[in-house]
């Protein structure tokens, strides 16, 4: 059974993992917007109109009068970085936003100081930050990190806290049955300082939810989706949602997919390449990282069209012939900094097996779509926690690019962009105590 949300008394602590280019563009434009100085555009929280009720119940209401959201001007930032610049000058150096939109908050932002990284270098080698914490062992990095999340509740005293990873992509952590299966065994692992299979991320996720913190992994670093934090996440009772924020070109993938499959079109190839030049980029370039990354990007697809399912429209292509061809590439480009552009070749055949094409650019600001997520993330697991809604938040998968699931017992995400928002709506739906009353076909 469902609970309805508690109510948003007091502040909402915000700490952020990483205080690069998304995070000073979230930041900044949450300042902005409660100084009524620039729009949350792209935000569903602040904008979107869902339906509750039916027949001569039914009402259009934005969603802050379903349920408690916390105010904008309610929320508190922190953050950790292994770079030591402030928001602002962090904001100034990422160059996404134009001084008019950043001046009138400098104060705020200046206040906003990182807190030392947890960090290791063997999981984002292209980094050189110097504002890292000394840490014994993985054990250890938990406990300094439970330390920062105490001190920061007692120092703004805010009434809660929500943790959000929008720190650079970990190089890719294989799931291990040895390891990450339980907690008594990830803990086990973290006291033995297991470098290889504990990555940083995964300290700050078990140092939010061991003190009562919602947490968000907004890489598709291997962090929460694993079992062991799943049973850590259920005896914490709190939320955990990730991975990856969806925001260019899988945006488009789980969008435009759905057209394929419902005209019953065939798709014989699907190529998306992305160029990007930020610090993102950089650590990308990396093939490791990139590793992480492409598992990510090429989950989406294989949900949506199934070759099982129509082997006659997606049963061409690559795998011995049994499915079309899917290939992602991103490429680290300096000079267009944080406006990367995502350009998808899509073969596709109708009628007889005629063949045609679809071309999308998509020419988007990586940050400008990733902070209106950021904010979304964090005001609703903030109130999922409120509805004791606890472990994996299903449907916050409608903002992020590889959802989590529990492929223990062979669960498919959903990807379908459409049916991931009837998800979204039946659960505002239910923790506003109106009934969930949208089916997912």
């Amino acid at each position: 059974m469902s609970t309805i949300a508690k109510p948003a008394t007091g502040k909402l602590g915000v700490m952020v993992v990483g205080l690069g280019a998304v995070t000073t563009t979230f930041m900044t434009g949450v300042l902005m917007a409660r100084k009524g100085l620039a729009k949350p555009v792209g935000s569903m929280t602040q904008y979107d109109i869902m339906r509750v009720g039916q027949g001569e119940d039914k009402k259009y209401l934005k969603y802050n009068e379903i349920v408690p959201l916390a105010d904008l001007n309610d929320i508190v930032f922190g953050a950790w970085d292994v770079y030591p610049e402030n928001a602002f000058e962090s904001a100034v150096n990422a160059e996404v936003l134009k001084a008019k939109d950043i001046l009138p908050v400098k104060e705020e932002l200046e206040a906003i100081k990182p807190l030392k990284a947890a960090f290791d270098k063997n999981y984002a080698k292209r980094l050189e930050g110097n504002n890292v914490k000394d840490c014994k062992d993985r054990w250890d990095m938990v406990e300094q990190l439970r330390e920062d999340i105490r001190n920061f509740k007692k120092e703004t005293g805010v009434d809660r806290v929500v943790v959000l990873w929008a720190a650079s992509t970990e190089v890719y952590v294989p799931i291990d049955k040895d390891v990450h299966y339980t907690l008594a065994d990830l803990e086990a692992a973290m006291k033995a300082d297991d470098k290889d299979r504990i990555a940083p991320s995964m300290c700050y996720a078990y140092a939010a939810l061991s003190e009562g913190c919602p947490f968000i992994m907004g890489a598709p670093n291997t962090t929460v989706d694993i079992p062991a934090m799943w049973e850590l996440a259920e005896k914490t009772k709190m939320p955990i949602a990730g991975k990856d924020f969806k925001t260019g070109q899988t945006l488009v993938k789980s969008g435009f997919a759905p057209i394929i499959g419902t005209r019953c079109l065939g798709l014989s190839g699907w190529f998306s390449t992305n160029i990007l030049g930020n610090r993102d980029g950089l650590v990308l370039d990396e093939p490791a990282n990139f590793r992480t990354k492409e598992v990510s990007k090429l989950s989406t697809l294989e949900s949506i069209l199934v070759p099982e399912h129509q082997p006659d429209l997606y049963g061409h292509g690559n795998d011995e012939d049994t499915q079309y061809f899917h290939k992602v590439r991103i490429n680290y480009y300096p000079p267009r900094n944080d406006n990367k552009e995502g350009w998808d070749n899509i073969d596709i055949f109708g009628w007889m097996g005629y063949p045609m094409q679809i071309k999308i650019n998509f020419l988007c600001r990586d940050s400008i779509l990733a902070a209106p997520l950021c904010l979304d993330l964090v005001l609703l697991s903030d109130l999922a926690a409120r509805a004791d809604r606890y472990g994996t938040q299903r449907f916050l998968s409608f903002f992020l690019k590889s959802p989590m699931h529990d492929y223990t017992k062979d669960e498919v995400p959903v990807n379908h962009l459409f049916q991931q928002y009837v998800m979204l709506k039946n659960a505002i739906r239910e923790m506003g105590g109106y009934e969930a009353d949208e089916t997912i076909d």
